[in-house]
């Protein structure tokens, strides 16, 4: 039996495999881009409205689907703008 570890295959794991800053992949501009990026108001509002049905376990099916559409696109922001902010490290030094 083997007692091999993998890695994850998440789509966040994935996208941090493909972007290696380590290779110099990511320019600076692009870098300060991806830590630019945001969530609108309005869907900050939606999310806070859908966190606040589901501590109150009141969410549908389909509000949760939305929320986890919610969590996975900020979970993928979050590794790039990761990846964007070693770019910039890397970049001043």
């Amino acid at each position: 039996m083997s007692s091999q570890i993998t890695s994850p295959n998440t789509e966040a794991a994935i996208l941090s495999r493909v972007i290696q800053v380590e290779k110099g992949a990511l320019s600076r501009g692009a870098a300060e881009y991806l830590l630019s990026v945001r969530f609108g108001e309005r869907d900050v509002a939606r999310m806070n409205e859908l966190s606040e049905l589901a501590r109150q376990g009141k969410l549908t099916t389909q509000e949760q689907a939305e929320l986890d559409s919610y969590l996975h696109v900020s979970n993928l922001l979050a590794v790039m703008q990761s990846k964007g902010r070693r770019a910039l490290q890397r970049s001043t030094q």
